[in-house]
């Protein structure tokens, strides 16, 4: 465990937004957005406003903020308005439907709402269900009928007295998806920000002022860490990005931002990587990129493949490694001079494994076994979750629900899951979120999802479907049973591939049993 000596009053915001503009740093560009910029001054003065806005409204020590943004610097000047305030900010994903917001509003209970208009369809359509949200804070320069984010940071102070809050106070919450019934609020706290700086941007990356990063998805905890705090946390500056992340554009960004640390998921490296062949092979120039000192990859399975076909192509270091939001950053990871191509690298420092069987006793190094993590960072509980709480955080001890094994040397290599839950894009799929979609479906009688590898080694859903009698397999069935799902769930969750059967396999009792289908699959991706 890290020892960070912090003294009990302690806020987050002071010490990642003024501390800069204290020790001289004010004029250093903090923030690029498009054609954007803002240095550590501008970036304090909007923080300031933010959490004036935010009082004026109401919002008051541990009230909880909503924000639902894309990557902007309303985005980070929200977030740390909050926190400033002593409230609590709660990054919230932008791919959820209107449903799942309307469960974050009520669990949350926030007083205040601040959303991009682009998300205010899906909002409206549950905020008359949202009795405890007082504001809505619209983005931009409309208010869309609610109140407008630029009118009233620009009415308020660039002035502000930092709440006196102590390390331990909460600062934001993090939604995790992985109980497939109900999302719920992970408890970070203002310390929890300094703690994962220490161990993984200074104690695996050795981040500086001089790093410029570039990474996307501020909501995940992967992507706040990246973008935001361990930039801000080294007097660093930060790329933010509006668009798709296609291979095309990233590639643009990389050229025109020139970062020296790239946050990514496999997808996007295998993707970059075969667009830069593809250009070569067709005679097209691209400019070069000489910036980056290494590539850091996570949220999902890293194979080797992939990992040398973006060495080749871009001759950056890759860095994969592996976190979740429960412990707000990552964990395991590989590191300069000591990367094992399909491991997750070896303990970050300030965090202890253990590997457990099924009763609870350690296994032996080559043996695969349950992953615990212990760290100054981990999630004090989920919020009005006593029981989930008891279940996954034993004393020190988060249960991740991963399957791991550990080498003779030292690394770590990924197993699957302990439960049914999928990776997928970087995101947490619960299998039976898509079954409960697909079972809607007026052709379907029942289904069960897995998860798939493509050819390139990342997982995807799988779906397995049972027919209701009148209807017959057809290819225009799957796209018309795919496409209903897309408009029901977030569109990364829908499954790839759908599979027709008579029957799906069941325990006498009656279980379904999902192991015998994903052995099916398995099959499929070794026979291709």
């Amino acid at each position: 465990m890290l020892e960070l000596n912090l003294p009990r009053q302690f806020n987050a915001a002071q010490y990642l937004i003024d501390r800069n503009v204290v020790e001289g740093r004010g004029e250093r560009q903090a923030i690029f957005f498009g054609d954007e910029t803002y240095n550590y001054t501008q970036v304090l003065q909007k923080v300031n406003s933010c959490a004036n806005m935010l009082r004026d409204l109401g919002v008051e020590m541990e009230n909880r903020v909503m924000l639902l943004l894309r990557d902007s610097p309303e985005m980070i000047f929200s977030f740390f308005g909050a926190i400033k305030l002593g409230a609590v900010a709660i990054p919230t994903n932008i791919m959820m439907k209107s449903q799942d917001f309307l469960h974050m509003l009520n669990d949350s209970r926030c007083k205040v709402l601040i959303v991009d208009p682009v998300f205010l369809p899906e909002i409206e359509k549950v905020l008359d269900q949202a009795p405890l949200c007082r504001h809505v804070v619209v983005t931009g320069e409309e208010d869309h009928g609610h109140l407008s984010f630029t009118r009233l940071t620009k009415e308020a102070s660039f002035e502000f007295e930092t709440a006196p809050t102590t390390c331990d106070d909460a600062a934001f919450w993090l939604y995790s998806g992985r109980n497939p019934e109900v999302l719920m609020g992970a408890v970070h706290h203002h310390s929890h920000m300094v703690y994962c700086t220490q161990a993984y941007a200074k104690g695996i990356l050795d981040m500086t002022e001089g790093d410029r990063v570039l990474g996307s998805f501020l909501f995940f905890a992967y992507g706040l860490g990246n973008s935001v705090y361990f930039p801000f946390a080294v007097g660093g500056s930060t790329v933010l990005i509006d668009h798709r992340p296609t291979p095309e554009l990233m590639y643009e960004d990389l050229v025109r931002y020139r970062p020296t640390l790239f946050f990514t998921v496999p997808t996007l490296l295998k993707a970059l990587a075969d667009y830069k062949r593809t250009c070569r092979e067709e005679g097209k120039d691209l400019p070069a990129i000489d910036s980056l000192r290494a590539c850091i990859s996570s949220a999902e399975f890293l194979s080797e493949d992939v990992y040398h076909r973006f060495r080749k192509e871009f001759g950056a270091e890759v860095l994969d490694g592996t976190g979740s939001t429960e412990i707000c950053h990552i964990f395991l990871s590989n590191r300069f001079g000591q990367v094992r191509p399909g491991s997750t690298g070896k303990p970050v420092p300030g965090y202890k494994m253990r590997l457990l069987d099924e009763d609870g006793e350690p296994v032996a190094r080559g043996e695969i076994g349950n992953l615990l993590v212990s760290g100054g960072s981990t999630a004090s509980c989920y919020w009005n979750m006593r029981e989930e709480t008891k279940k996954n955080m034993i004393g020190e001890w988060f249960v991740t629900g991963d399957r791991y094994v550990e080498d003779e040397d030292g690394f770590y290599y990924f197993r699957g899951r302990s439960d049914d839950m999928l990776r997928v894009g970087g995101k947490w799929l619960a299998p039976q979120e898509v079954e409960k979609a697909l079972d809607q479906h007026v052709a379907v009688s029942e289904s069960a999802v897995v998860g798939r590898r493509d050819k390139d080694d990342l997982v995807k859903p799988y779906a397995f479907v049972v027919l209701r009698p009148g209807h017959s397999p057809s290819e225009k069935l799957e796209e018309e049973i795919k496409e209903f799902v897309r408009e029901k769930i977030a569109v990364y969750k829908y499954p790839r591939w759908i599979e027709f059967t008579d029957a799906l396999p069941r325990t006498q009792g009656g279980k379904l049993q999902r192991f015998v289908l994903q052995e099916r699959v398995d099959e499929l991706h070794f026979e291709n």
